[in-house]
């Protein structure tokens, strides 16, 4: 039997880990970590004949070296014992890629991009599901891509001796992909590919911003059909020269499409130009969107581009949006109290998403930021802070540098209040204080500091603020009776 080794014991891992077993390969999963939650795992998995090392790293000796090895997204693609597999000639592949070769039958959508990609996604999913079509959300966001690969090579309880695989009725796959899951999947080919916006991050893993153009551009070049945001100044500058077949974008109009065919916002409506020769068509009003912000007309762009090339209708792309709720921990309003709104954008973990979550709220507000800082250029961000931000409560390992920078500016409206149990009151009482109409939490940094994810730390402001609104409404109806 062949033998197969699995890197990460995350929700990826696990599926990959299960997905070789029903393929009949001999299957061995190892993580570096060791927790109470891993252990109950490794006895779960031990049931079903998968071997779970915990605490330890792969190790290649000669003796019983794997034929495969699959990595989780989270695990650097240059580490030294992969390094030292390739040169072994054993054959290393990224979770996404094992999916892809499960999943290659069906038609997928690629979503990539530094921001913006899981709201698209998202509205991409949405609308094709409103169409009637089975398309999961997997990759980033949703399912685990080998998740969906289980369900579609599910295996029928059909008696003994008939076990055929059962195809359920996948229509399409519709996966956000990070650079990490592109880099290690060579073959990955969507039948649609996009590309929501290009800015500079995880260079402290991709080295520089040549590579991490490069690893993104893969994945369109192996896409059969292109869509780029034409609205994002990288992008827009590598063009027609570098993609002279693509579908661009604009919200901008008519007259900012840098090529023939696209699609563009005019007088209220997303509308298609499929054709250097094909009329003008409106698909769907922009207002219908109720999201804010131009980034979401972007992105409501992107994902009316995909399913019109898909051949979804002009009905289930309209039904679809004014029925999209957002995305969780991006931009997501989570309660009013005393007329002040408090945001949840956890997802902003780098300056370019942050200072676009800063743009898309009200001003004046108060700003929650910080975690464990990214390398980027910060200036519009600060530029936005100047602009919106009555006040910055600072958290996590990256205030101190935050502060300075902030001074360095001229901003001293700041507080290093260090965690979100502090920064919830604190923003409350200064939202009084400034009659700011919103309390934001936009980071501008990953969260590994405090938490083991950025929904982690979106859950965490959710449940402190829903707390805050009850607990201060409860004080002051005793307030009230007390003084009757």
């Amino acid at each position: 039997m062949s033998k197969a080794h699995v890197i990460g014991l995350g929700k990826s891992g696990v599926a990959a880990a299960r997905l070789l077993k029903r393929e009949g390969w001999e299957v061995e999963l190892s993580d570096g970590n060791t927790s109470e939650t891993l252990l109950l795992q490794q006895q779960e998995l031990a049931a079903e004949q998968i071997t779970v090392k915990l605490g330890q790293s792969l190790e290649l000796n000669d003796d019983n070296l794997p034929q495969l090895i699959v990595v989780s997204p989270g695990v650097p693609w240059d580490i030294p014992i992969l390094i030292k597999a390739r040169q072994l000639g054993i054959e290393t592949i990224g979770e996404m890629e094992l999916a892809w070769r499960n999943l290659r039958s069906l038609p997928w959508v690629g979503i990539t991009g530094t921001n913006g990609k899981t709201t698209t996604t998202a509205l991409i999913a949405a609308i094709f599901q409103a169409a009637e079509l089975d398309a999961p959300a997997c990759g980033n966001i949703g399912y685990a891509a080998c998740e969906v690969a289980l369900s579609y090579r599910g295996l029928g309880d059909r008696g003994i001796g008939e076990e055929t695989p059962i195809q359920n009725c996948i229509d399409w796959v519709i996966a956000e992909l990070s650079s990490y899951q592109i880099e290690s999947s060579s073959s990955l080919a969507p039948r649609i590919g996009v590309w929501t916006t290009f800015t500079p991050d995880h260079l402290s893993r991709h080295k520089t911003l040549e590579n991490y153009y490069n690893i993104k551009a893969k994945l369109l070049h192996q896409s059969e059909l292109q869509v780029f945001n034409g609205d994002d100044a990288y992008l827009r500058q590598q063009g027609l020269n570098s993609w002279p077949n693509a579908y661009w974008t604009s919200v901008r109009g008519k007259d900012f499409l840098i090529s023939q065919k696209g699609f563009y916002i005019e007088d209220d409506w997303v509308v298609e130009k499929l054709t250097a020769t094909s009329a003008p068509e409106a698909i769907v009003k922009v207002s219908t969107l109720r999201m804010v912000g131009e980034h979401n007309q972007q992105n409501l762009l992107m994902a009316v581009a995909t399913a019109r090339l898909a051949g979804i209708n002009r009905d289930a792309i309209a039904l679809a949006i004014s029925e999209f709720p957002g995305v969780a921990h991006r931009l997501e309003h989570i309660c009013t109290w005393e007329g002040i709104d408090f945001i949840n954008d956890s997802k902003a973990t780098n300056y370019d998403a942050a200072e676009v979550g800063l743009a898309s709220v009200k001003s004046p507000a108060i700003l929650i930021a910080g975690g464990e800082a990214k390398a980027g250029d910060d200036t519009g961000w600060l530029a936005q802070i100047q602009t919106k931000a009555a006040a910055v409560l600072l958290i996590g390992s990256a205030a101190p540098a935050f502060a300075q920078r902030l001074q360095e500016i001229g901003y001293y409206s700041y507080h290093i209040v260090e965690t979100m149990e502090r920064a919830i009151p604190k923003s409350a009482e200064l939202a009084k204080e400034y009659q700011a109409s919103v309390v934001l939490l936009s980071p501008a940094c990953a969260s590994f500091d405090q938490y083991p994810n950025f929904e982690v730390r979106g859950d965490r402001f959710r449940k402190l603020c829903i707390a805050w609104a009850a607990g201060a409404k409860f004080q002051h109806n005793l307030i009230l009776s007390s003084s009757l």
